[in-house]
């Protein structure tokens, strides 16, 4: 869990397809380039879930843009309420996974050394640089005036009534 109907995980197979209900999604984002699994493709259909698919490639070497476009596409996506239960997810759910949800928790307004703590729980020891670059130097202003269910404190003038104040 991310946050509050938000989910990440890394690529789900018919395994996972029974803990996947129990989360009720609306909407999975898938990161890669690569068409969906006909299985994942049905399990969505049955489930009426909408899948959005963003063909980001895997960006191992150095100096590789990572496409900030498609990262503020996906962050739209992952903003829109009507998307959620949401999950976000790619191979093996590090890299381009961890790249959106750490976009996402600069939106949050959470510092970089946090931001960089979670990237690196999930990737390890294939962290990689270029991706904490990417997230440290992401322009948020196009994003902060989306109206949102995210705990996104101080972000333009949104306020939900789903959530309770935030004292600090």
């Amino acid at each position: 869990m991310v946050d509050c109907g938000v989910y990440r995980s890394g690529f789900p197979d018919t395994a996972n397809f029974g803990f996947l209900e129990t989360l009720k999604l609306r909407s999975v984002l898938y990161l890669c380039p690569e068409p969906y699994p006909e299985a994942n493709l049905q399990f969505l259909l049955s489930n009426g879930i909408k899948l959005f698919q963003f063909g980001l490639e895997s960006c191992k070497e150095p100096f590789v843009n990572i496409p900030e476009d498609k990262i503020r596409e996906a962050l739209k996506i992952v903003l829109d309420a009507r998307n959620h239960p949401i999950l976000i997810h790619c191979k093996r759910g590090k890299h381009r996974t961890g790249c959106v949800v750490g976009c996402l928790r600069k939106l949050q307004k959470w510092c970089l050394s946090s931001i960089f703590d979670e990237y690196q729980r999930f990737a390890a020891a294939k962290a990689r640089v270029s991706d904490q670059r990417f997230m440290e130097l992401f322009d948020t202003s196009s994003l902060k005036n989306l109206p949102s269910p995210l705990t996104l404190r101080n972000v333009g003038s949104f306020e939900s009534p789903y959530l309770a104040p935030i004292h600090q």
